[in-house]
């Protein structure tokens, strides 16, 4: 089984669905479902929808990368703006955007990003649950 999963997608939001649906795909492929599925999926929705809404390069590819890692998921949104780092902001009742940042805060474990040679990433990860272990009967 891959433990890391990558695509690219062009900056442009009508491809933001693609990204969802990829993202579904592994994880479903990694047994990961249910509500960490919705977290995580929600998460990269916002992630990459900032990428592709702020990023002022044109003709840029996003880069989205799921990687298992123990006992996380490393969820990376890579972009070529590398000056422009996402900041969380202040928002009224009423504001109709800006959320985003907020949201992945509380569903992810930890977030952050990080400034490459050309280009940043945007990131998140998600604690994975601890795998049941098979219960031996004790003696009869």
């Amino acid at each position: 089984m891959p433990v890391t999963e990558t695509f690219h997608i062009p900056r442009h939001t009508r491809h933001v669905p693609t990204a969802r649906q990829r993202i579904r795909k592994a994880l479903a492929d990694w047994g990961i479902t249910d509500e960490l599925a919705d977290d995580i999926t929600l998460s990269a929705n916002e992630l990459v929808t900032n990428a592709v809404t702020h990023c002022r390069v044109s003709h840029a590819q996003v880069r989205v990368t799921l990687a298992l890692q123990g006992a996380h998921l490393l969820l990376e949104v890579h972009d070529p703006d590398r000056d422009r780092v996402p900041r969380a902001r202040e928002h009224g009742p009423d504001a109709e955007d800006g959320r985003g940042l907020a949201l992945v805060g509380q569903l992810a474990h930890s977030w952050g990003h990080t400034r490459h040679p050309h280009t940043k990433s945007v990131w998140a990860r998600f604690t994975l649950p601890v795998p049941e272990e098979p219960r031996v009967p004790t003696g009869a």
